[in-house]
């Protein structure tokens, strides 16, 4: 997924664009996106503000590729996730449960989820609208596949792929993410709960009829 930008911007090298996005991202996280100044990242990247405007632009450009840098990890995950489990199995829900199971595994673990999360509900007012949509829609693109796949072989009844896949990451792992007070990882047993329940409801809605 790539943004559009009308400034003409420098590739630059690839150590120091990394050092901009990975102070970018710091300050972002802990300081928020207004009150993190260009020069504070150039300070921490340790490169010239010059550089960071010269690779980037400006702020807002800055913050739309941090996003998208760590929206491009979280989709590596879900399609190695699709890859380990959705590919080929015998058994469509244990399929499924494993498939969510490594999802959250992978997620509590990784600092790109972590950050992509907490960026998007905190900076959304500073994402186009446009933005937002279009990293949604690319993050539900591999299961979207899947799920049309799935009802093309008579494992499911999806006559719209794209809302079983959002009523399937309803109910699975986001419900995982967005327990009410939750501060930190769900235990094992109660992840494997949430997870199993929301697989058997999606099954119910979207099983083929007879079946």
């Amino acid at each position: 997924m790539e943004h559009t930008e009308n400034k003409k911007i420098r590739k630059g090298s690839s150590d120091k664009r990394a050092k901009i996005i990975t102070a970018a991202r710091d300050l972002f996280l802990s300081d928020g996106f207004e009150r993190s100044s260009v020069d504070a990242i150039a300070a921490k990247a340790g490169v010239s503000k010059r550089t960071v405007y010269d690779y980037y632009g400006d702020k807002q450009n800055l913050l739309l590729t941090v996003v998208e840098d760590s929206s491009s990890a979280v989709l590596d995950m879900i399609e190695q996730g699709i890859s380990d489990h959705l590919s080929e199995f015998t058994d469509l829900k244990q399929a499924l449960i494993l498939f969510c199971e490594q999802i959250v595994a992978s997620a509590n673990g990784s600092s790109d989820y972590m950050a992509l999360i907490r960026l998007v509900m905190v900076e959304a007012a500073n994402l186009p609208d446009s933005f937002l949509e279009k990293l949604d829609k690319a993050t539900e693109e591999g299961l979207t596949r899947r799920f049309t796949a799935f009802g093309q072989d008579g494992l499911l009844d999806v006559p719209d792929p794209e809302m079983a896949t959002k009523h399937f990451t309803a109910l699975t792992f986001l419900l995982v993410f967005n327990q009410p007070g939750q501060t930190g990882t769900l235990g094992a047993e109660q992840t494997k709960r949430i997870i199993t329940e929301g697989v058997r409801v999606f099954l119910c809605a979207y099983a083929p009829r007879g079946v």
